[in-house]
C-alpha cells in the first residue's frame, strides 16, 4: 500500500509547481513511455508547463501514442519540479540529469529500486508503473482523459505482455476496464503495442530464430548488427524476439543477445518460471529488473559475453 503521507506532499508538490521536468529510463519499453506520457500530459492538463524527456527518444513500435512526439532526448529551459518514472536507478535515465541538483519524486515498481529521490512512491507489487499512476493520478488532483487513459493501458498491456505475466491479478484487470470505460481502445492498443510486427521486424526476428540454441532448460540466441542490416530493422531492441522464445515449451530461461556496437551488447533475460529469479542474474552484470525479466548492458564482443552469459546463468540458475 502507497504511504498516504508521501502522495499528499507529492500532490501537493504538483500543486505548487509550474514548470516540471519528467523523465524516464534509457531504451525505453511501452511502460516507460505511457507513464511519461501519461504523468506528462495530465500535467499539461493542469495547466502545468512540462518537459517529457527519455534520451533515446521514442522506439518506433510506440509512435502510434498521442502525444509522443513531445518527448525530447534531452532538458531545455529551466523547471522547478523533477519526476522519475519507471527507473529503478538514476543511471538508467541516463547523462539527462547530469546537470540536476535534486531529483525530487520517483515513481517506479522495480523491487530493486534504489530510492534515488527526496519522495520515491514505489509498489514492487504493481505489474507496471503505469498501474500505480492510474492510483495516484486522481490522488494528484489530476484528470485521466482518453488520451491519458490509452497511456496508462498501453503501459499495462506490455509490462504484462498481455496481460499473461505471473504476477498479474485480479486489480490490474479491473485497472484496464475502468481506463477502458474513460475512452481507452483496449483492442487498438492491444494489436499496436503487442501484437503488431512490420515486416523488417519479422525478418530480424527470423534472423535470431535461425540462430537458436539449447542447453539444460536455457534457450538463448543472438542478434547481431549484420543481422540488423540484412532485416533492415531500424532499432537498436530485440522486436519483442525474447518474449517468442520464452514461450518455447522447453524453456525454463529464454535468453537473448542483441549487438548494440561491436563491444557492447544488451542482454534480456525471461522466465515463466515462480521458482526462478533471472534478476538475480542481471545484477551479476550491474543490470536489474524483475524476478522473470530483467536485462543489462555489457561491455565485450558477442562472442565473449555470450560465452561468460551463458556460463553463469547455468551456474547460478541450473547449478550446473
Amino acid at each position: 500500500m502507497m504511504n498516504k503521507d508521501l502522495v499528499e506532499q507529492t500532490r501537493q508538490k504538483i500543486e505548487q509547481a509550474q514548470r516540471v521536468l519528467v523523465c524516464s529510463h534509457t531504451r525505453p519499453d511501452g511502460d516507460a513511455i505511457g507513464s511519461l506520457l501519461a504523468l506528462g500530459q495530465a500535467l499539461q492538463d493542469a495547466g502545468k508547463y512540462v518537459q517529457m524527456v527519455s534520451e533515446d527518444g521514442v522506439p518506433s513500435a510506440l509512435r502510434f501514442l498521442p502525444g509522443s512526439e513531445q518527448i525530447r532526448n534531452h532538458p531545455e529551459d529551466g523547471f522547478d519540479l523533477v519526476i522519475v518514472v519507471d527507473s529503478s536507478k538514476l543511471d538508467r535515465v541516463g547523462a539527462v540529469l547530469d546537470e540536476v541538483d535534486q531529483i525530487d519524486i520517483n515513481i517506479d515498481h522495480h523491487p530493486d529500486n534504489s530510492q534515488f529521490a527526496q519522495i520515491n512512491l514505489v509498489d514492487a507489487a504493481a505489474v507496471s508503473t503505469t498501474q500505480i499512476l492510474t492510483r495516484l493520478l486522481p490522488a494528484f488532483g489530476l484528470e485521466i482523459s482518453p488520451v491519458i487513459a490509452a497511456d496508462l493501458l498501453t503501459g499495462m498491456i506490455t509490462d504484462t505482455i498481455g496481460f499473461k505475466t505471473d504476477n498479474m491479478h485480479p486489480e490490474v484487470l479491473r485497472m484496464a476496464a475502468e481506463l477502458y470505460e474513460l475512452g481507452a481502445d483496449l483492442p487498438t492498443l492491444y494489436h499496436n503495442a503487442v501484437a503488431a510486427k512490420t515486416f523488417e521486424a519479422a525478418r530480424y526476428m527470423g534472423e535470431g530464430l535461425s540462430q537458436l540454441k539449447r542447453q539444460n532448460g536455457l534457450i538463448w540466441t543472438v542478434l547481431t548488427l549484420e543481422n540488423r542490416k540484412n532485416a533492415k530493422y531500424p532499432g537498436r531492441d530485440d522486436a519483442d524476439l525474447v518474449n517468442i522464445i520464452s514461450a518455447i515449451d522447453s524453456a525454463d530461461v529464454a535468453l537473448i543477445f542483441v549487438e548494440q556496437n561491436p563491444n557492447q551488447i544488451k542482454v534480456s533475460w525471461r522466465t515463466r518460471s515462480l521458482e526462478i529469479d533471472v534478476s538475480k542474474v542481471a545484477h551479476q552484470y550491474g543490470g536489474g529488473g524483475h524476478r522473470a525479466a530483467a536485462g543489462a548492458m555489457i561491455e565485450g564482443s558477442l562472442q565473449d559475453v555470450q560465452a561468460d552469459v551463458v556460463q553463469t546463468t547455468q551456474r547460478m540458475i541450473f547449478k550446473k
